[in-house]
């Protein structure tokens, strides 16, 4: 599983565009690989993502991985 927070922030004055983006990834399943996951974050990051793009270009983007090993 895959889950995404997200935590922005935004200029004081209008137009309050975003100024600053942090999304925390939760990656949830067994034996996963760390570089597997990193490695997909950051291809979505730095390539496939359209909306990471466009907002790059008012905000700072940035991004981590918690990796969850479910157990059973």
């Amino acid at each position: 599983g895959c889950d995404v927070d997200v935590k922005v922030e935004r200029a004081e004055t209008d137009p309050k565009v975003c100024t600053a983006i942090h999304l925390q990834f939760k990656v949830r399943g067994r034996n996963l690989s760390r570089n597997l996951v990193e490695r997909a974050v950051k291809l979505s990051h730095d390539k496939y993502c359209s909306a990471t793009h466009m907002l790059q270009s008012t905000a700072a983007v940035t991004y981590a991985i918690d990796i969850i090993d479910d157990l059973a």
